[in-house]
């Protein structure tokens, strides 16, 4: 499954351009790797013109970001997020899962909700699962962990719930880790996620593992990877949190132009539930 970004005018004085993201299940207050995408494809052909080189600051649903970027010979080679504020919003939620039994499971906040599964009972890595019995066990998961936990974004109330599964991989460490992230009816992220990578972040400061100015590689499941920094601790209402940088690359592969034909009578699109 992809992701989508629009692009569309400031509000604000100060930016330089809003960003909405849309998926199949809906649309996100924060995608990583769609913003690493959509910089990259914007500055490369002409569809964002930063105010100051190196330079974007972005509005998105969850609040302003800012980035930078680097190039070489008209080619965006890399793009870096200072999110918005990550933090865990609750540990500890015990569930019980068929397949797989009882799991105590996490949630962190990186631009949208995830719950944090680390290897455990009979969860024993990535490759153990494998993609498939991912995707079957997710959305379990997913449903479990609604019904223990209602996590509310503390100054943004239309930011709730938990959205997406984060399957951390065995052999992790405060350094670097393999995940698998699902999120929609059906899909498994093949970037590392930036949200993701977000909420893993404040998720290992949490516990101690990271500090500020550590950073932390993280894989997805195809091995690619973003390299995540804590660049300062800040609170979000009364939550304890840390300001996540996200780092990756991103390449234009084409265009598509859709049209819409006012005679089309699924014109504005349909859904199937």
């Amino acid at each position: 499954m992809m992701s989508g970004g629009f692009l569309y005018p400031p509000t604000l004085p100060d930016t330089d351009a809003g960003i909405l993201f849309i998926e199949t299940s809906g649309c996100l207050p924060m995608c990583g790797h769609g913003t690493i995408g959509l910089v990259t494809f914007g500055l490369e052909h002409g569809l964002l013109t930063p105010r100051t080189s190196g330079k974007l600051k972005l509005e998105v649903p969850a609040g302003i970001i800012d980035i930078t970027y680097t190039e070489d010979n008209g080619r965006v080679r890399s793009v870096a997020i200072r999110n918005v504020p990550a933090y865990v919003a609750a540990t500890d939620i015990k569930i019980d899962v068929p397949g797989l039994g009882s799991l105590t499971v996490d949630v962190a906040y990186g631009g949208n909700f995830y719950a944090i599964v680390e290897p455990q009972g009979a969860y024993e890595g990535l490759d153990q699962l494998g993609a498939r019995r991912i995707l079957e066990l997710s959305p379990l998961v997913r449903e479990r962990m609604r019904e223990a936990v209602s996590p509310v974004h503390p100054l943004d109330s239309r930011i709730q719930g938990v959205s997406h599964v984060l399957w951390v991989d065995k052999g992790a460490t405060a350094t670097q880790s393999r995940n698998a992230v699902f999120y929609g009816d059906h899909a498994i992220d093949r970037s590392p996620c930036g949200t993701g990578t977000s909420a893993r972040l404040a998720h290992l400061h949490h516990k101690g593992a990271l500090k500020v100015g550590d950073t932390f590689t993280h894989e997805s499941y195809i091995h690619s990877a973003f390299k995540g920094t804590v660049a300062e601790e800040t609170t979000l209402g009364d939550y304890k949190a840390i300001v996540p940088v996200i780092e990756g690359s991103a390449v234009s592969t084409g265009f598509n132009t859709i049209w819409i034909d006012d005679e089309d009578r699924f014109c504005r699109g349909f859904q199937v539930s």
